[in-house]
């Protein structure tokens, strides 16, 4: 009894050894594709067949990121190129530094040629980043939050290091547009303020420097520093046209601020006129009469104007921040 259970161990450590080394083997063959893979590329590109082998299959000790998009010019989505842009950056950052170059890879799915992958795991937009752990699945922390994170890769590698303990440093080409333009801007001042340099009473001029301040606040309060923070979208297409607005209450686009700096402009002008036109009428009787009738029409287009853009305005924070119950004119 005890020869017969002693062989018995023998043969279930001598098939568990045998297990062991060949998933060992399978695993080191599947590392050394990948890396073979991403020497040609940084963003492997994955079909069903690499998806299951490399992604879904054990034996598997490394992690993955996968960019999920819809590039194609047909799907019309504009947020996914840039988007790419900051995952390529990252990717090629990680692939230089050389650093657990083995333990993480990246991927990308393309909806025209993975469709099947988007059904299998029921994903109906795009672009979407899912990081892939060496065990057990995704988790909703998995995936990369753009609107409360950015597209940045900056933020990509923040996100990353969240989930797998590898920091990756972003290195991103110079940029030398912006020094560039703001030199260019500072030299043309220069050269307007010295050929007017026997004549600056401009300098002295309230309404000048008011109108500056005016459009300085519309910029800030309509979120230009936000944009360059984040470097969101110009705007966003699907399947029904471009979306001007943004959903959410963490996320903007370009285009958006615009629209919000012109209806804050237009209320401060409705503003203005109603206040311009409180003010007092000196003259004759039938010049007065004339003027009265022109500062209540004043009066009334500016009424007019606050209504109507302050509306909007809270109409648009009314669409972004759900659940919130005040409306003026519009739903």
């Amino acid at each position: 009894m005890k020869l017969h259970l002693a062989l018995v161990l023998l043969t279930l450590l001598a098939y568990n050894s045998k297990t062991y080394g060949q998933n060992r083997a399978k695993l080191d063959e599947k590392r050394q594709q990948l890396t073979d893979l991403t020497k040609k590329q940084s963003i492997i590109p994955l079909n069903l067949h690499k998806f299951k082998e490399y992604v879904k299959t054990p034996p598997k000790d490394y992690s993955f990121v996968i960019m999920f998009t819809a590039m194609a010019p047909s799907r019309r989505c504009a947020i996914c190129q840039h988007v790419y842009d900051e995952y390529l950056l990252l990717a090629n950052s990680f692939k230089f530094s050389g650093a657990n170059s083995d333990k993480l890879f990246f991927g990308m799915v393309d909806f025209d040629e993975g469709s099947d992958i988007f059904q299998m795991l029921r994903l109906n937009t795009a672009p979407v980043i899912i990081h892939f752990p060496a065990k057990g699945k995704p988790k909703p922390a998995d995936s990369m939050d753009f609107e409360r994170a950015g597209i940045h890769a900056e933020a990509m590698s923040k996100w990353l290091h969240d989930r797998t303990d590898i920091m990756v440093k972003v290195f991103r080409p110079p940029n030398h547009s912006a020094a560039f333009a703001f030199g260019l801007l500072a030299f043309l001042i220069a050269v307007f303020l010295y050929l007017r340099r026997h004549n600056l009473e401009f300098l002295y001029n309230k309404q000048m420097w008011a109108v500056s301040a005016l459009f300085f606040c519309f910029a800030m309060v309509s979120g230009q520093m936000w944009n360059q923070i984040r470097g969101p979208p110009f705007l966003h297409r699907n399947k029904n046209g471009p979306v001007y607005i943004n959903s959410g209450s963490h996320g903007q686009f370009i285009i958006e601020s615009y629209i919000v700096a012109v209806l804050n402009g237009a209320v401060v002008v409705g503003m203005i006129l109603m206040i311009e036109s409180a003010g007092g009428v000196k003259g004759t009787e039938a010049r007065n009469q004339q003027e009265g009738k022109k500062r209540r029409f004043q009066s009334v287009v500016g009424l007019v104007m606050v209504c109507v853009f302050f509306s909007l305005l809270l109409s648009i924070f009314r669409s972004k921040t759900q659940g919130y119950p005040y409306s003026f004119l519009f739903k």
